[in-house]
């Protein structure tokens, strides 16, 4: 029997852009998390006493400032050459366009696939051939699958494919391939890389995402790691889940009932924080908090968001003494209120008019229209955030439109009741 890990999108020293605009982010321990998990994942093949590490592509993040990335990752790969276990990496889109990655010199222990042939490497004392091959440049549109090599026979064959397989909306389309293909090829274990989320496509054969070993924005929420595949007589006998992030980022919904005033939503952030922290296993939590619903506490909300917004960072630092950063607080509440039966007319008329289908998508072409200059005018990295929006999106502009109208409705409901 022998044992070794799977991992991909290791991202090393990827910029969080914009990180520096939120108010108490953890910088330091955030921009360092990726090298950490990195010296996680070394730690778990000594502890495990893998026979070989496998990396299916963005070991690394586009061009580099300097080599101290590159030092530190042959820092760890040293570590592993000095207890035997071996490393196969292929380039993935990220690696292909660094300049300074793809003349690295990495240690003898690092077995880095042609950017220009499929190739098959052999561990014999294991009976083991792992075959693959690297990006040559940021983009490969043709399927690969049909160029790997033919599965050794009485070795278990392992292939390493950077790919976005049949298509995923969060990620560009890099080798595309079917799933049908790659089982069809006659590998006992394909090792994929690129999507960043976790996912078992198959078992027999294994076909297998380990997802990316550390979230780097909220839109990469959850545990994040790496996979260890045991092996016994040429037949993966367990694969598990190894959990290796740093930080760890999650959204929060809470949600509201009609009679919930401020205070009671306070306490429902209080009690949601507290369960997710302890549930963190001593990681930095990142969270984004969103409050929904119709609730008495709209009003104070829409009137003074910033004061709650303010208040929930400082119950989230009261109860993670520095261990729970809010990356952002949304509302997205509506009002219970029951206005004066001529306000109730006027506004029903009102919110009846830009409901209707065809007046939305005039309101929102028109919005698109009267926006078109703000854009240049704005600083620029508000569009090179983690979770960029565009003024042009028509998803952005209808949410808008809805908590503009919603926010009118309170103010005017609030009114009448003065």
């Amino acid at each position: 029997m022998f044992k070794f890990i799977h991992a991909a999108d290791i991202h090393l020293d990827s910029p969080l852009r914009g990180l520096s605009r939120y108010e108490g982010a953890p910088v330091e321990e955030i921009r360092g998390a990726s090298r950490k998990a990195l010296q996680n994942l070394v730690q778990l093949a000594l502890n495990e006493e893998v026979r070989f590490v496998i990396f299916s592509g963005d070991v690394f993040d586009g061009d580099w400032r300097d080599y101290n990335t590159g030092l530190f990752f042959i820092s760890q790969m040293v570590r592993l050459r000095q207890a035997g276990i071996r490393v196969f990496m292929a380039a993935g889109n990220h690696d292909a366009q660094s300049q300074i990655s793809r003349s690295l010199k990495l240690p003898n222990n690092v077995y880095r696939f042609s950017t220009r042939a499929f190739q098959t490497e052999n561990i014999e004392e294991i009976n083991v051939a792992v075959h693959g091959r690297g990006f040559p440049g940021r983009v490969v549109s043709e399927d690969w699958v049909p160029g790997y090599p033919p599965p050794v026979h009485g070795m278990f064959n392992i292939g390493v494919l950077h790919t976005s397989i049949g298509g995923y909306a969060s990620h560009e389309t890099y080798a595309p391939c079917s799933l049908s293909s790659l089982i069809n090829k006659g590998y006992d274990y394909w090792a994929l890389g690129h999507v960043h989320k976790r996912e078992i496509l198959n078992e027999s054969p294994w076909v297998v995402f380990p997802g990316n070993i550390q979230g780097r924005h909220i839109r990469e929420e959850g545990s994040k790691g790496a996979m260890l595949i045991f092996v016994e007589n040429n037949e993966v006998r367990d694969v598990t889940f190894q959990a290796l992030d740093v930080v760890r980022w999650k959204n929060l919904v809470i949600s509201s009932e009609v009679e919930d005033d401020d205070d009671d939503i306070y306490e429902k952030v209080r009690e949601n924080l507290s369960e997710a922290i302890s549930g963190a296993d001593g990681r930095i939590l990142a969270m984004r908090v969103t409050v929904e619903g119709a609730c008495a506490a709209h009003s104070a909300f829409m009137k003074n968001p910033e004061k709650w917004r303010n208040q929930f960072r400082s119950v989230a630092l009261d109860i993670g003494q520095g261990d729970i950063w809010l990356e952002k607080i949304i509302f997205r509440t509506a009002s219970p209120a029951h206005p004066a039966k001529e306000e109730k007319d006027a506004l029903k008329m009102m919110i009846g008019y830009v409901s209707e289908k065809e007046q939305e998508e005039r309101l929102i072409k028109l919005g698109a229209e009267k926006l078109k200059g703000l854009r240049e005018k704005l600083p620029p990295e508000l569009f090179m955030a983690e979770d960029e929006f565009s003024l042009e999106d028509p998803d952005w502009l209808r949410q808008s439109l809805r908590e503009g109208l919603d926010n009118l409705i309170s103010n005017m409901s609030t009114q009448g009741k003065r």
